[in-house]
């Protein structure tokens, strides 16, 4: 591709995560794609074939944009469950509270709306978290080899309620826009965690 075509598919990505992310998948339209990017139907078609093609390039930079907020300086921390306090910290904080997308959690807004509506594009979301949470059931796991987690711990149920207070917190935030949200359930998080040790 070339580097004006490179550019054209840039803006359209960029674009449509905008609208995506203010307006939803569905009251999206092509026109509004057409009229932000201020290319032709010609143009755009071009470089995607269709508006979930759109969507799907949209969600794969979204994800790339979560990943950088979400895990900047976790890795190199050694503790598996300071890495998670870390984790937790820049999604609710860093993440939800900075508005990293202009309409809060693009992933749960698109959750919230594909579900029922599209299944291969809601399973694709979906997907997402399901992984987020077998990350944290790994570093649950991490900790439990280096001894330092209390016994007969589930990790699953753990690492998934923690995703299920993440998303709750990213709904309530973004209906309210209380900047006590975020910082509340870091706080009860980072709480829950510290229970979790020996």
């Amino acid at each position: 591709m070339s580097a004006k075509g490179e550019l054209t598919r840039r803006n359209i990505i960029e674009k449509s995560l905008q609208l995506f992310s203010v307006k939803g998948y569905f009251n999206t339209s092509i026109s509004d794609i057409l009229q932000a990017t201020r290319l032709t139907k010609g143009g755009l078609y071009c470089h995607f074939k269709s508006k979930e093609e759109v969507w799907r390039a949209v969600y794969d930079d979204a994800v790339e944009i979560w990943r950088s907020v979400v895990f900047k300086d976790v890795r190199p921390i050694a503790d598996p469950l300071e890495r998670i306090e870390r984790t937790i910290e820049n999604v609710l904080l860093n993440y939800l509270g900075k508005e990293t997308f202009d309409g809060g959690c693009f992933f749960v807004n698109m959750l919230v709306e594909l579900s029922g509506q599209s299944d291969t594009m809601g399973r694709h979301i979906l997907k997402g978290f399901v992984g987020f949470s077998k990350l944290f059931q790994s570093w649950l796991g991490e900790a439990d080899s280096a001894g330092l987690l209390k016994k007969d711990l589930n990790f699953r149920e753990i690492a998934d309620f923690i995703i299920i207070t993440l998303n709750g917190a990213a709904t309530l935030y973004m209906s309210t826009r209380e900047n006590g949200i975020p910082r509340q359930a870091n706080d009860q998080l980072a709480f829950f965690i510290g229970q979790l040790r020996k």
